[in-house]
């Protein structure tokens, strides 16, 4: 069964999977808002574990805001889990301050927290990785309402550097096309230096969310969502829309070679290993008829072959 709770809406969500179990951590909301684009200002994490990727048992909330003055004082947003060589696991987010009630104006930072057991998070207060206007585009530098800097996904070279990619836009060009895959660098996950963006901003993205690197059957590639308000017309015009889309990365990101993997039915898709087999989740968006569900879908079969993926379940992608 999907993990899709009765009192909350649930989106974005990240895992990681330890001594044969998964670890699903997700955005989470009370439904008693009434309006679902209120979630965003009022999201906490939330962990479910899981020995299938279907049948869930939740755990309650991990992270919650942090208050006046924090980097995550309004919500705390998606991010990531890697674990250190000292066996500590380091979860990075999203941290968001809204500056009024009134508006969807907000900063974001990454920030930090630490486990020992998967469990129980303890936030880092001297972690904060902010956006770099020498590459980045900051608030007020264009009329978008965000300082676009969130979703971090982690992960480890063959050199032992992290790497961490971020949701972010460019300090140049065309407003829909300042969306890049912001990049920082570290040796030991606790210094990071922002480095500039992978790709440019010249795509027909105004911004690209929710990063997954993988590699299957060979191909390294790219997951990211994105949605129509935020794609350019001529990509929309040639028949790119709402959902979870999938890019190869050989020795760069190739957008110019992104796909849709899903339509809007499914946002914020990752790809997960089940006992060998590549499965594809996403949260579950819009069902043609309400605007936002929420909800974890159940796993779907993954398809690639010649450098390209798709789900086999093709009646779950519209």
């Amino acid at each position: 069964m999907a993990l899709k709770p009765d009192d909350r809406w649930i989106w974005d969500f990240w895992h990681v999977e330890h001594e044969n179990t998964h670890h699903l951590y997700y955005l989470q909301a009370p439904k008693t808002l009434s309006d679902p684009e209120l979630r965003h200002r009022n999201a906490t994490v939330g962990h479910a574990t899981s020995t299938d990727l279907s049948t869930w048992t939740e755990h309650g909330t991990v992270l919650t805001p942090g208050g006046a003055g924090t980097v995550d004082a309004s919500a705390t947003w998606t991010g990531s889990i890697v674990r250190a060589d000292d066996g500590t696991w380091c979860m990075f987010y999203t941290g968001s301050t809204f500056l009024s009630p009134e508006t969807t104006t907000n900063i974001e930072v990454i920030a930090k927290a630490v486990s020992t057991d998967l469990h129980t998070w303890t936030k880092d207060p001297s972690f904060a990785l902010h956006a770099d206007p020498n590459w980045y585009e900051t608030l007020g530098d264009s009329d978008w309402p965000e300082e676009a800097w969130r979703d971090p996904w982690v992960y480890r070279d063959g050199a032992g550097q992290w790497h961490m990619l971020i949701t972010a836009r460019a300090n140049t060009g065309a407003s829909i096309d300042r969306g890049v895959v912001g990049h920082a660098t570290s040796p030991d996950l606790s210094t990071w230096t922002v480095q500039p963006p992978l790709t440019e901003p010249r795509h027909g993205f105004a911004h690209l969310e929710v990063f997954q690197k993988l590699t299957l059957n060979g191909q390294e590639m790219i997951l990211f969502s994105a949605h129509d308000q935020v794609i350019s017309g001529e990509r929309r015009a040639n028949g790119a829309t709402t959902g979870t889309w999938a890019a190869p990365w050989n020795e760069h990101i190739d957008l110019d070679l992104a796909i849709n993997l899903s339509g809007a039915g499914l946002y914020s898709g990752r790809i997960i290993d089940r006992q060998g087999v590549p499965m594809f989740l996403g949260f579950e968006l819009t069902d043609g008829i309400e605007p936002f569900v929420g909800g974890i879908s159940d796993p779907i079969p993954i398809e690639s072959a010649h450098g390209h993926v798709r789900l086999s379940n093709e009646a779950r992608i519209s």
